[in-house]
C-alpha cells in the first residue's frame, strides 16, 4: 500500500509539472487572456479507501468528485468556489457556449459556461453515472443528487443508498434503512425520469397519426 501510494503522489506530482508547463507557454505566448482553460479527469483513484484500489468499479465518491478547475480571465471570477454539480458530458456543450457557438442538435450535457461565470448557481440537479465492468457483473448506474446518492446493480436486488450530507465518508448504506424508504422511492423514480430525459428527442411530433 505504501509503495501503490507513493507511486500515485509521484504521477500527480508529474502531471502538475507538465500542466505547469503548458500553462507557462499560454501566459508567454500573451494568449491566456483569450483562453479557457479547463482542468479535470474522468474518475478518481482509491488508495484503500472502503477497503479498495485503483479506479473502480464502485460509485464512491472517491472516485466521482473528481477535481475540476476553470481559467478564462474577464469571464470566469478568480477563487470562486462553487457546490453545483457537473458532469463530463456538459463540457462539449460548455466550450461551444463558450465560443460563441449554438450546439448542433440535441446533445446529452447542459451547457455549465453561465455556471463557471458565477451568472448562475447551477446548470443541473442531478447526475447519472455508469460503470460496465462486464455483462453481468459490476455493471451498475448511480444516480446523485447535492444530497443523496442511490446506486443500482444488474440483475440483483440490492443497491446502495447514501446519505452523503450526514455520511460524507459512505459507510451507512441506507437502501434497506426502514427511515430512508421515502427517500428511496423519490431516488428511484428520479433515476428513472432521469434516464429518460437523456435520451434525445429530436423530432418533435407536430400532428396526431
Amino acid at each position: 500500500m505504501r509503495r501503490s501510494t507513493a507511486a500515485y503522489y509521484g504521477m500527480i506530482s508529474l502531471i502538475d509539472q507538465e500542466i505547469g508547463r503548458i500553462l507557462d507557454y499560454i501566459d508567454q505566448a500573451g494568449i491566456a487572456d483569450n483562453t479557457l482553460i479547463v482542468f479535470t479527469t474522468d474518475h478518481g483513484h482509491l488508495i484503500g479507501q472502503h477497503g479498495l484500489i485503483a479506479k473502480g468499479a464502485f460509485h464512491y465518491e472517491d472516485l466521482l468528485r473528481v477535481p475540476m478547475l476553470v481559467r478564462y480571465p474577464g469571464h470566469v471570477p478568480a477563487g470562486q468556489v462553487s457546490d453545483a454539480i457537473q458532469s463530463l458530458v456538459d463540457y462539449p456543450q460548455s466550450f461551444l457556449a463558450a465560443a460563441g457557438i449554438d450546439a448542433p442538435g440535441a446533445m446529452q450535457g447542459v451547457n455549465q459556461f453561465p455556471v463557471w461565470c458565477g451568472d448562475v448557481a447551477n446548470a443541473r440537479d442531478h447526475a447519472l453515472v455508469e460503470n460496465r465492468h462486464n455483462p453481468t457483473t459490476v455493471h451498475l448506474r448511480t444516480l446523485v443528487t447535492e444530497r443523496y446518492k442511490i446506486t443500482i446493480y444488474r440483475n440483483a436486488n440490492y443497491g446502495e443508498l447514501f446519505d452523503l450530507q450526514t455520511d460524507p465518508q459512505e459507510v451507512q448504506n441506507r437502501w434497506d434503512d426502514p427511515a430512508y424508504q421515502t427517500v428511496k422511492r423519490e431516488m428511484l423514480h428520479k433515476f428513472v425520469q432521469a434516464e429518460m430525459m437523456r435520451e434525445p428527442t429530436r423530432m418533435p411530433r407536430i400532428a396526431h397519426a
